[in-house]
């Protein structure tokens, strides 16, 4: 693919040199994980200024289409997990509607005591063993989140479920509908057992989401904690101003 920008053209040359980017992490060899060009060799293939080409670089860092590691260069992440904070699916969902395929690289089911926090927000006796689930998903090239989830024993669940479905059509079929979910969104080094998981390095970043989901009448039915690879996720947020 040849680089060039229109320097007559008045289309700043930012906005031109981001649109080159975004082409150029669609080839094969970009998208199959080769390094971008450098800033130096970019700016002066392009004849502009390494501010301006890092600009452009930086737009596609924030949207979490490129990410840039100090000493190694800059490569394409492949299209990130997206969530908007207004329209909560289960991940199986979330997949399909930005047509993402997933691979299941692990999945664990098993019967566990609760901790203190889980027994207080499923408002159960710490002495009731509760459904846990752990499951290691991915693209099919590699895994980008690990989950837990705790399931309140008023579901029902048995754990002889297919639970390769989507869950919230598992809790359907046991006359539990999903209605409400809170959520807390906080970063933090992976600890040995995450970054296992993830395959990155210990102390690498990641994002922590916490899910609280209720029925309709507002019971706790789940507790969902999600680890993901910090470039893999993105979270958008949509509020809008009520007139007054």
């Amino acid at each position: 693919m040849k680089l060039s920008l229109n320097h007559k053209s008045p289309v700043p040359l930012h906005v031109q040199a981001e649109m080159l980017l975004r082409e150029l992490i669609t080839q094969p060899e970009y998208a199959g994980g080769k390094l971008l060009p450098n800033e130096v060799d970019l700016a002066k293939e392009l004849a502009i200024s390494r501010t301006t080409i890092r600009y452009a670089i930086n737009k596609l860092v924030s949207e979490g289409l490129v990410s840039r590691k100090k000493g190694v260069g800059t490569k394409v992440t492949g299209k990130s997990v997206s969530s908007k904070s207004n329209n909560w699916l289960s991940f199986s969902q979330e997949m399909e509607a930005r047509g993402i395929p997933i691979r299941n690289f692990e999945l664990h089911i098993s019967w566990v005591a609760p901790t203190e926090e889980i027994a207080n927000f499923f408002e159960i006796s710490r002495e009731r063993k509760i459904l846990k689930m752990e499951r290691l998903r991915g693209r099919p090239e590699e895994p980008f989140v690990y989950f837990i989830s705790y399931f309140h024993p008023r579901i029902g669940l048995t754990g002889e479920e297919d639970f390769k479905r989507p869950l919230y059509d598992l809790m359907a079929d046991h006359k539990v509908i999903a209605n409400l979910s809170k959520e807390e969104i906080s970063a933090r080094g992976a600890d040995k057992l995450i970054a296992g998981k993830l395959e990155v390095d210990p102390g690498s970043p990641i994002l922590l989401r916490k899910r609280f989901v209720f029925d309709q009448g507002e019971r706790p039915i789940e507790l969902n904690l999600g680890y993901y690879k910090a470039d893999s996720f993105v979270y958008t947020v949509e509020s809008r101003r009520e007139r007054v």
